[in-house]
């Protein structure tokens, strides 16, 4: 796993064999960030980072220069992993966050410019991501929230859906919160 850009590009993380997280391939995740450079200042962003994972997308989010990142994690390895990579890296701006991503975005009072969601594909509450999201009021006005999901996910109802960017198997689905 590395990061593609910013500060910390081309660095390499090794998080061991013995995970079981499916990173963002670099592909998509090059891609991803190049669509949000065209619509964001990195540097004014406050993001959330749910089902961090291996910390990834956090990293990148930080390496670009953004505000804060709260990286949410509920396995208690891979949240040590997140926390031991942002010490290493003196990455002040993001928060490792150990906790389960709906219980997080039920209590948290914060709202985000940018929520990234890589949630396990076959997860069953995945369709409730973007309704407890968008409920909660959890978006600044203009914000988007990002969903990562495989091919058998359909969002393109809901009324805050954008766009939906394919890279391969993964998939994107792009919510906006309307400015006000």
């Amino acid at each position: 796993m590395r990061i593609i850009s910013g500060e910390y590009k081309g660095k390499r993380l090794y998080p061991g064999k013995n995970f079981k997280a499916r990173p963002t391939t670099d592909f998509a995740k090059e891609n991803l960030f190049n669509v949000l450079g065209n619509y964001f200042n990195f540097d004014e962003l406050e993001v959330l980072d749910l089902f961090s994972g291996t910390g990834s997308i956090s990293y990148e989010f930080a390496s670009r220069g953004c505000l804060s990142v709260d990286s949410v994690e509920s396995n208690s390895r891979y949240h040590s992993f997140i926390q031991k990579t942002v010490n290493e890296l003196k990455l002040v701006q993001v928060k490792a966050v150990r906790a389960d991503a709906f219980r997080f975005l039920k209590h948290t009072s914060r709202s985000y410019d940018l929520i990234f969601a890589d949630p396990p594909y076959d997860l069953r509450e995945i369709e409730q991501l973007p309704l407890l999201i968008f409920s909660r009021n959890l978006l600044e006005s203009g914000g988007w929230f990002i969903l990562e999901h495989g091919k058998d996910h359909d969002f393109s109802a809901l009324p805050q859906f954008r766009e939906l960017r394919k890279y391969g198997s993964v998939h994107f689905s792009i919510f906006e919160n309307p400015s006000s």
